[in-house]
């Protein structure tokens, strides 16, 4: 159900027309197809059959709870790296008992809420956090449960801002101080800890990496249970990559990443994690735009959209590629342009030399796998509302988050007419 790479008159998402959804609506929106999400969930899930294995989606990717709500009724439980998440999470409905906490910098104030909410597991990555768990378990009379995070030193062979494996990286301890970690688990009596944590990094699209860290956890783990200590789950985090460039992005087979799961862990007889996020939802995303003009330039043609990089952060980040259709007659001549967004930043540019069929202010333009970190790192540059998220489903949408208005938009700040001092 993901958009064709071709410019198609209809924009069928879903059974959604979102030419007729644009004219309702008013661009730009971000679309999400409820349909891809489960099919994705599914096919994940029956690679996983026969294994004891949890899902928990990454909030961070799209923490919509309209989006959440759908995961919940998949089974889908949640990795969270925040409170706002933790809360997000509760409010679509995932039980408490099915959420992880990830994150290098969890405040005192996250962990005694993640505490008191009951969530099943901590995957902790410094002593200082181990240390401070311990702490407030202890004042609340609880044990938690906690998964050491190893950095397994693997290159995902991916970006380097979303590589997170490495020796270099913040993520996590090597695994000659979690070693130090089990031998002394006895000063730590609050915090339990009985799971083992990795996750590479993420837009992966090589097996290799995989393999690697999968195999020095797995080797880690032996190790673990030889000494005498019981480990109860091991979780791999996600990384799995999509497709964002139509016939130049070959995502990994889910089948085949099991199948390696499958291979070196075949003795272990806990429960096994996975933390999908962009995987399950990227794909499934389109943010949904018009252009406002088109500008010609010496030497080259601008394509101004009336989205703009607060609205979808990545190509400015990473210089990410996103598929771009235009919503008119496949028969247009092609020209190539530049297309862009009307904040006042030369980063704001969603791509470069894009050849696409000729476009006229009005032209309806989609950018395709946009479902994954796309509304979760929009912001407000440039007093630009955020978006309205839509969800589709079987010919049928929900909006499942208004469009903020100018004045929701200013409703906590306040002009200076009371002074404190400190």
């Amino acid at each position: 159900m993901t958009m064709s790479d071709q410019p198609t008159p209809s924009a069928i998402l879903d059974g959604v027309d979102l030419r007729a959804l644009a004219a309702s609506l008013s661009t730009p929106f971000y679309a999400y197809s409820a349909g891809a999400i489960r099919a994705r969930v599914q096919g994940l899930q029956r690679a996983l059959d026969g294994l004891d294995a949890r899902l928990c989606f990454a909030v961070k990717a799209n923490s919509n709870i309209g989006v959440l709500h759908l995961m919940a009724g998949l089974g889908v439980g949640a990795d969270i790296v925040s409170a706002g998440e933790l809360w997000r999470a509760r409010q679509a409905g995932i039980a408490a008992s099915d959420i992880v906490f990830s994150g290098v910098g969890k405040s005192a104030d996250e962990i005694a809420a993640a505490l008191d909410a009951g969530i099943w597991k901590f995957n902790l990555e410094s002593a200082d956090e181990l240390a401070l768990l311990q702490d407030i378990a202890y004042g609340r009379g609880v044990v938690a449960s906690a998964a050491v995070r190893v950095n397994p030193d693997v290159d995902a062979r991916t970006h380097a801002k979303i590589s997170t494996g490495r020796a270099e990286n913040k993520f996590g301890v090597d695994i000659d101080e979690a070693r130090g970690w089990f031998a002394n688990a006895g000063r730590s009596p609050n915090v339990r800890l009985d799971g083992l944590h990795a996750h590479i990094g993420s837009q992966i699209l090589e097996l290799a990496p995989f393999e690697q860290a999968i195999a020095r956890v797995a080797a880690f783990w032996r190790e673990l249970r030889e000494a005498g200590h019981r480990i109860d789950s091991i979780d791999l985090g996600g990384g799995l990559g999509v497709c964002y460039r139509a016939g130049h992005d070959r995502p990994i087979d889910p089948d085949d990443y099991v199948a390696v799961l499958r291979r070196e862990l075949h003795d272990f007889d806990g429960r096994i994690v996975l933390e999908p996020g962009r995987y399950l939802v990227a794909e499934a995303g389109v943010l949904v735009t018009r252009v406002l003009r088109v500008k010609h330039g010496r030497g080259r043609d601008f394509l101004v959209l009336d989205a703009a990089m607060n609205d979808l952060q990545r190509p400015a980040l990473y210089d990410a590629w996103h598929d771009i259709h235009v919503v008119q007659d496949a028969s247009a001549p092609l020209q190539c342009y530049d297309v862009v967004g009307p904040v006042c930043e030369t980063g704001d540019t969603f791509a470069r030399d894009r050849v696409l069929p000729r476009c006229a202010a009005g032209d309806l333009v989609l950018i395709g796998g946009a479902g994954a970190y796309g509304a979760s790192m929009s912001s407000n540059y440039n007093s630009r509302p955020l978006l309205a998220e839509v969800l589709l489903d079987a010919g049928r949408y929900a909006v499942v988050r208004r469009r903020q208005s100018f004045a929701q938009m200013i409703a906590n700040e306040q002009l200076p007419t009371a002074w404190s001092e400190a």
